[in-house]
């Protein structure tokens, strides 16, 4: 269903002057309008009104506009057009779709969808006579993904179907039902800067299981939750970004890919091309939507693009799936602002971003949420934002006002990816403000002692961090006993459960249960390796020991092999009680 929009009186274009265009006549146009430009009706957006002249910026390279072509309002701000042939497709920053040749070197309307005669079978879920309200499923639309796509009845119509269509194969704007006297088709739009309404926010409290170690056993997000991920140049950012796409449990991934440069996006299709989905057996990009608005597209459609991409998410929430938003990078997003800001004379705040940023960063993140949909069933939108600090200075102001509106925050430490340490997530500078909530589901769960686990690993990391800084100094043979086995037990932790392998298999993704054996068994060895130099035995000796067997079970052991954990760690511990001659506890 299209939203219905009264186009303004045409104007005349005065200026141009790179993406900005002057207009001049135009009337009936508000802030945000989106206007067409010139013979190819290029689209660009109200920026600011100065009684009968318009300021517009472009969305589309301007070349070949002039003075006295005509300029149309539409009516209405930027909206997204929503359909089933969303997912496994590739899009611009307007949500229009990339064939061949990049649709801002081929400036046209503003528009977006399938191909003209596409269809799509659909099938009734309703009858005439039946009661329908907002949210409701009319039936469904087969896609050639696992995902389910469903018609739903828009959020301003309610009433009884007065008549719906048979089964069988539809275009995306034939008329699917009729409900009192509006006709719905298998298509919506909706302003891509509003959110999607829904009955309720719910309380989150059930974690998005990532496969990536660090994050789910030490910082977990949760379904609904926001996350930042900061880093310098080369810490991992995409990489980290790319295995949670192909890993997390979520039914739509919506990857933004904002401002990024053009052949890491081209990786990233590929590989999502290439991929086997391993919830469903099929391709992964079956369930994924690509927003790819790169480095050499043009600035407005880049500060619309993470707009769409969480409007894409809001609209598969509605029908009751978990969504996550992927936005590599926000701080190219931002960059964008403030080349905005610049060009329409916007007084600059902070390093020259505009005054707003902290409200446009809060506005973007505040839409992920676990909501009830209108029609009462659940669904969520988590989103996960990387964040590029210029020289790491994770004080900048893009970094700094991110952390006030998330839950979690993975920063990536460029010393660990140097070590060649993947994922680079520090310990010591990340947080998770749901741990809590994450500890109680998990205990309900059956896994109570997931929150004494976490407590006990960061304690042992903070500790071995602190030691190791005096070890610098002094040496390792200089220190206390009981302090070289707790430089031992974060070594371990390191190496043994943090540290992941994306190019091997077993390692490539691990599931609850396979990380809580890996955490318990180290820690329990660690905790081993104190009681026996407590008993008098030599550092020297504990240290000795070849741990390497239980390092090496999580690259040796299946992804979800948990119970291949057990033998390694009995025969750790029969091997420390051997070589130090204790007995066993």
């Amino acid at each position: 269903m299209t939203t219905p929009a009264t186009p303004g009186r045409p104007g005349r274009i005065t200026r141009v002057s790179g993406p900005l265009v002057q207009i001049d006549g135009a009337a009936d146009t508000a802030m945000h309008d989106v206007v067409t430009l010139g013979p190819h009706r290029s689209p660009g957006e109200v920026v600011a009104i100065h009684g009968p002249a318009l300021t517009v910026q472009a969305y589309e390279y301007t070349g070949g506009l002039r003075p006295g072509d005509t300029a149309t309002p539409l009516g209405h701000p930027l909206a997204a057009r929503l359909g089933p042939w969303l997912l496994g497709g590739l899009f611009d920053g307007l949500l229009r779709p990339l064939g061949d040749a990049p649709v801002w070197l081929t400036t046209g309307a503003l528009g977006g969808g399938p191909a003209n005669g596409s269809a799509w079978r659909f099938t009734p879920r309703m009858a005439v006579g039946d009661p329908a309200g907002p949210g409701s499923v009319l039936g469904t639309v087969s896609t050639r993904g696992p995902i389910e796509f469903r018609v739903l009845v828009p959020a301003q119509v309610s009433g009884t179907v007065e008549r719906i269509a048979a089964a069988g194969e539809y275009g995306p704007d034939d008329t699917l039902a009729t409900i009192g006297t509006a006709a719905v088709t298998m298509t919506a739009e909706w302003p891509v800067r509003r959110p999607r309404p829904c009955t309720a926010r719910r309380d989150a409290s059930e974690p998005l299981h990532t496969g990536q170690r660090v994050v789910d056993a030490l910082f977990p997000i949760v379904k609904g939750g926001t996350a930042a991920v900061p880093g310098g140049f080369g810490t991992g950012k995409t990489l980290l970004l790319q295995q949670i796409a192909k890993w997390c449990d979520a039914d739509v991934i919506v990857y933004v890919g904002c401002g990024e440069r053009g052949n890491e996006m081209a990786d990233v299709v590929g590989e999502l091309s290439a991929l086997d989905d391993p919830r469903t057996g099929g391709r992964l990009l079956d369930r994924t939507v690509v927003v790819a608005n790169t480095s050499n597209m043009p600035m407005m459609a880049r500060e619309a693009s993470i707009y769409t991409g969480v409007t894409v998410a809001e609209f598969f929430r509605d029908m009751g799936y978990d969504a996550v938003v992927i936005a590599d990078s926000t701080s190219r997003w931002a960059e964008a602002l403030r080349e905005f800001a610049a060009r329409s004379g916007t007084p600059p705040a902070e390093e020259g971003y505009p005054a707003d940023l902290a409200s446009a960063l809060a506005a973007f993140y505040e839409r992920a949420g676990s909501a009830e949909t209108l029609a009462g069933g659940t669904g969520s939108v988590t989103i996960i934002g990387a964040v590029s600090p210029p020289g790491g200075d994770l004080t900048e102001p893009v970094t700094a006002n991110t952390e006030r509106f998330v839950r979690c925050r993975w920063t990536l430490d460029r010393d660990l990816a140097y070590a060649r340490h993947y994922p680079a997530v520090s310990w010591s500078a990340s947080f998770c403000r749901d741990a809590g909530a994450v500890g109680s589901y998990r205990a309900r769960l059956g896994d109570a002692g997931w929150a004494r686990r976490r407590a006990r690993a960061l304690d042992v990391l903070a500790e071995a961090d602190r030691i190791a800084a005096l070890a610098d100094l002094v040496g390792t043979a200089g220190l206390p006993a009981h302090e070289r086995m707790t430089l031992l037990g974060g070594r371990l932790l390191r190496d043994g459960v943090l540290q992941q392998n994306a190019l091997v298999a077993n390692d490539a993704f691990c599931t609850p249960a396979k990380s809580a054996a890996l955490l318990d068994a180290v820690l329990d060895v660690a905790e081993r390796c104190h009681a026996l130099v407590d008993a008098g035995v030599a550092p020297s000796a504990v240290e000795s020991a070849d741990f390497g067997r239980l390092v090496r079970a999580r690259e040796e052991l299946g992804p979800d092999d948990a119970e291949g954990v057990g033998p390694r760690h009995d025969a750790i511990l029969a091997e420390l009680n051997a070589t130090t001659g204790a007995s066993a506890p």
